[in-house]
């Protein structure tokens, strides 16, 4: 068993985390549920600061909330001192609601729609990350029509695709993001929002991939960007303020996968940064990050309860739990893949393998392949591993299954932040045929 932050197994033999009991987590708010553990969010977000704090650079550490967005996490990422990366008006929304530091939210997207980006303006949030040449004449309009002037990035492709351990220089101008940094298309950008009294151009933004264990890609693109930034240095008279090198950061999901520490990433891209700026005689930008899978990802348990099960003599036994791809997409979706334990029993000797299938009227919807377990019972209680980003936020009602509730735990205290959907819930927003 490999734990994570703050889980480990109590007196009663059983799973815990954040010194609550899973097991009664379990029995007091109802299975499926996530459970995160805030103390290793806190870590985490603490972890990223601090190496930019060690450096002595300028740096913005902007939590992509596209991994996990509600109310309550939005306002933990302020008392932890993080900006907030938004990419729709609902997590805008969310931000506002939460009474986030508008001045501290970077909107991005690569179709905002005209009222999203009203309500970016209206909100005075702190920079708009501009994605295509389309939004770059939809916001002008809408600038001119409030007297507005705002903060802008500009995205850039730089021609670098990382996919994990898997680095490729060429083929990443295919893409539905942002400017490409090597046809023309970023400095054509650049020539046009220089030009209008409406934009204050910061600098430029670029994200390389997800769940990237190494360093290389983020260091590629700096050297790209920064050689780049040096030629329309001299050709506009622009110097960048801020760099962001997005985010992607890997984390542990399996024993297969092998991440660095936050301040790994961080110390290199500064080292890389510095260099690059001192050769060219540029100034050191402003460096932006956007960790989000990497701060909330192994912070996240999802607790399910065992039903029935299937053995296929020679095959396999499928073990069913109470939940499934309404509540984790991600193994259907990407072929993802999870560790897990039964957490009323995790000490017990492990004698089967079983496959977890999820209850959705799907074939497709299996959770885990081939999981080492103890014999399992009815009324188990598995918890599924590193949950913590994109479980909750691509949560869906497929089959009319409602949503589960979202529980923090933090010394020995659970708190419920997000309720559990029920049935009503589900047929709210419906209207009768007549």
């Amino acid at each position: 068993m490999y734990f994570y932050g703050t889980t480990g197994i109590n007196n009663q033999g059983h799973l815990e985390i954040g010194g609550v009991d899973t097991v009664q987590l379990a029995k007091e708010f109802g299975t499926p549920l996530y459970v995160y553990d805030v103390a290793l969010i806190r870590e985490r977000a603490r972890g990223f600061k601090k190496a930019f704090e060690e450096q002595n650079v300028k740096a913005q550490v902007a939590y992509a909330s596209k991994a996990f967005s509600t109310v309550a996490m939005v306002q933990l990422a302020e008392e932890e001192g993080l900006s907030l990366d938004v990419v729709s008006g609902g997590e805008l929304y969310t931000a506002i609601a939460a009474g986030f530091n508008p001045a501290k939210i970077h909107f991005h997207g690569n179709n905002k729609s005209r009222e999203e980006l009203e309500m970016a303006i209206d909100h005075q949030i702190g920079c708009i990350v501009v994605d295509n040449f389309f939004e770059i004449e939809l916001l002008k309009t809408i600038c001119q029509e409030k007297n507005a002037k705002v903060n802008i990035l500009l995205r850039v492709t730089p021609g670098i695709e990382a996919h994990t351990h898997d680095y490729i220089l060429t083929g990443q101008e295919d893409s539905k993001f942002g400017f490409d940094l090597q046809n023309g298309q970023a400095e054509k950008a650049l020539k046009i929002v220089l030009k209008e009294n409406q934009f204050n151009v910061l600098g430029l933004h670029c994200h390389i991939g997800s769940q990237i264990f190494e360093t290389t890609g983020f260091l590629l693109a700096a050297q790209k960007i920064v050689s780049k930034l040096a030629e329309w240095r001299d050709q506009f008279s622009f110097e960048a303020e801020v760099l962001n090198l997005g985010g992607g950061f890997g984390i542990r999901y399996t024993k297969e996968d092998e991440p660095i520490q936050p301040s790994q990433y961080v110390s290199e891209i500064i080292k890389e940064v510095k260099s690059l700026t001192n050769q060219l005689s540029l100034k050191m930008p402003e460096i932006w990050i956007e960790p989000g899978r990497s701060l909330v990802g192994d912070a996240g348990i999802t607790l399910y309860k065992t039903g029935s099960s299937k053995e296929v003599p020679g095959v396999r036994k499928y073990l069913a739990v109470d939940g499934g791809m309404s509540d984790n997409i991600r193994p259907s979706l990407y072929q993802a893949k999870y560790e897990a334990i039964l957490a009323n029993r995790p000490l017990a000797p492990v004698n089967e393998t079983v496959s977890i299938a999820g209850k959705c009227c799907e074939s497709g919807d299996m959770l885990i392949w081939d999981l080492p377990l103890p014999e399992p019972g009815n009324d188990d209680i598995l918890a599924v591993f590193c949950t913590g980003a994109y479980g909750y936020s691509m949560a869906n009602n497929y089959n009319r299954i409602p949503r589960p509730a979202v529980v923090f735990a933090e010394n020995g205290q659970a708190t419920l932040v997000v309720k559990r959907e029920t049935y009503e819930d589900i047929v709210r927003l419906d209207l009768p045929l007549t």
